[in-house]
């Protein structure tokens, strides 16, 4: 049997491509080392091999589809190297949804990746496929197995082989992102993560143990629930809220003066350690809700909603206090499609999400649906309810600090009124971080005052998600700790005594905070 050239050009093809494909990754934010173990290299490899010979064999050009292949790959480099930028974090499977919501989104995510930068790489992919396209015939000996698909069939045969191969290796993941890219490389992570994946976590978390203790007649949370007079819940998660005055020592006291005196009033508030850094507020969101720190989730720490989408049962807060007695409703003036919430929230037991079609004629402040006007939105619902109704929880999702920050501008009077000091030059996205933490400031006043004029017991619990995404202004100031500030406060109708005041703060983790919380109002016991 005579090979002929055609059965010789997707090889080249191939391996060239290969080689090519591990200088595009040396191009990366952490650089992997070339030295990793031989497992690794097989997936890269194998990968490598497998997606050029099925693209060949759909386009029938080899060289087209090797620069289609390495487009591909270049891509996940720059999205790589954005994300890194922002969160100090790498790219891993997980976040695949990037794509598509960079599409549904886009002023979300392509700011961060840079507008010049897209348009740059979407003309450049179009001239490419154009010129591939137009350039590379297809082979006449496209079908025989002396020709391209007798090469493309050897090609995949081996790149899965080495797939198998190198999967089925021990590698020490430690699920640390950073770390596992740098020992294994961008395509073996992505990879092995991918694999990890597919099994749903086994963690249930402390409101999955009261159910079980329901179930065998000791009452939920081992409560007696007849001589309680249950109040109304507000959970408020401000986006990206956290104490920039811990930055910059210029910053005007008053900025955040009604969150100081809410803390000063709480029965429990403090600083919080929570799972998320400049993005990523699932990882917060989920943590609160059902009381499941990060490391029990495996590789689903990264998008723990993906995980409940696809089947993995987990109790919630939202499911102990419908136990209770409770509606629960949640609030959050962004598209409920978005972290897949909208299939997410009726399987962690809210009975009503209310997202942003009901907040078309709603204030703005700046791109987002306005603090205020979610407030207006949380003290409807809790007027809206009569005193024979269940109590209500609602939790409520902010979104006006929510960046890019730098895609807004500076007004001549800002400097004035959120700093004594004016900070040093390059410090805009501070300034129009601090516009809107002034407001979310004003909804926490705004609350305080309202809630605590209720009549019925009412209670508040504020919380940030993670710190906003900065990265010039930390190069000036030096990083945040990342820690967010949190406050569990009740209104004059729920206080047993008047002195709650003078409380010393404690430290938390996200996970901790909505049993902290429901402990100090006598809602849960352990």
């Amino acid at each position: 049997m005579v090979l002929s050239s055609d059965f010789l050009w997707p090889w080249c093809a191939a391996l060239l491509g290969l080689v090519l494909s591990i200088l595009l990754e040396q191009c990366m934010q952490p650089r992997p080392p070339l030295r990793r173990p031989v497992a690794a290299w097989a997936v890269h490899a194998g990968i490598w091999l497998v997606v050029h010979g099925m693209l060949t064999i759909l386009l029938g050009r080899p060289w087209f589809a090797m620069a289609a292949g390495l487009a591909a790959l270049l891509t996940v480099v720059l999205v790589n190297n954005a994300k890194f930028k922002a969160l100090h974090e790498p790219f891993v499977f997980q976040d695949y949804e990037y794509f598509t919501d960079a599409i549904r989104y886009p002023r979300l995510y392509i700011p961060f990746f840079g507008w010049w930068k897209f348009l740059l790489a979407t003309a450049g992919f179009v001239t490419a496929v154009g010129i591939g396209w137009w350039w590379e015939e297809v082979s006449t000996a496209r079908w025989s197995v002396t020709g391209q698909v007798g090469a493309l069939a050897w090609q995949c045969l081996l790149g899965s082989v080495l797939l198998v191969l190198g999967s089925r290796q021990r590698l020490n993941l430690g699920l640390d992102a950073q770390r596992d890219v740098l020992a294994l490389g961008l395509l073996a992570a992505l990879w092995r993560y991918a694999l990890m994946g597919r099994r749903l976590p086994r963690a249930q978390g402390v409101f999955a143990a009261d159910a079980q203790k329901k179930g065998r007649g000791q009452g939920v949370g081992g409560l007696s629930l007849k001589p309680l007079r249950l109040p109304d819940l507000v959970a408020v998660q401000s986006e990206s809220f956290f104490d920039a005055r811990t930055l910059f020592a210029g910053i005007h006291p008053h900025v955040l003066e009604h969150l100081d005196a809410l803390q000063a009033e709480a029965f429990v508030h403090g600083s919080m350690q929570v799972p998320a850094w400049g993005a990523n507020t699932v990882r917060t969101e989920f943590a609160f809700l059902t009381g499941i720190e990060g490391a029990d989730l495996g590789v689903h720490q990264f998008n723990p909603y993906r995980a409940v989408a696809a089947g993995w049962q987990v109790a919630s807060l939202a499911q102990y206090l419908q136990r209770l007695g409770y509606r629960t409703v949640c609030v959050h003036p962004y598209p409920a499609g978005f972290y897949l919430r909208h299939k997410v929230y009726p399987l962690l037991g809210f009975d009503t999400f209310i997202d942003i079609q009901d907040f078309v004629d709603a204030e703005r402040y700046g791109p987002y649906v306005s603090d205020m006007a979610v407030t207006e939105k949380i003290m409807q619902l809790l007027h809206e309810r009569a005193d024979g109704d269940k109590p209500l929880f609602v939790f409520a999702i902010t979104m006006e600090n929510h960046g890019p920050l730098h895609l807004e501008r500076v007004a001549p009077e800002d400097m004035q009124q959120l700093y004594g000091t004016a900070p040093p030059a390059g410090c805009e996205d501070l300034t129009i971080y601090l516009r809107h933490l002034r407001n979310a400031n004003r909804m926490i006043g705004s609350l305080h005052m309202q809630l605590d004029a209720l009549k019925r017991p009412v209670s508040l619990c504020w919380y940030g998600d993670h710190v906003p995404i900065m990265p010039t202004v930390y190069a000036t100031f030096g990083q945040p700790s990342g820690l967010v500030p949190y406050a569990c406060w009740r209104n004059s109708a729920a206080r047993s005594n008047a002195a709650e005041n003078g409380l010393p703060p404690q430290l938390l983790t996200a996970d901790m905070l909505s049993c902290q919380w429901l402990a100090g109002l006598g809602l849960w016991r352990d």
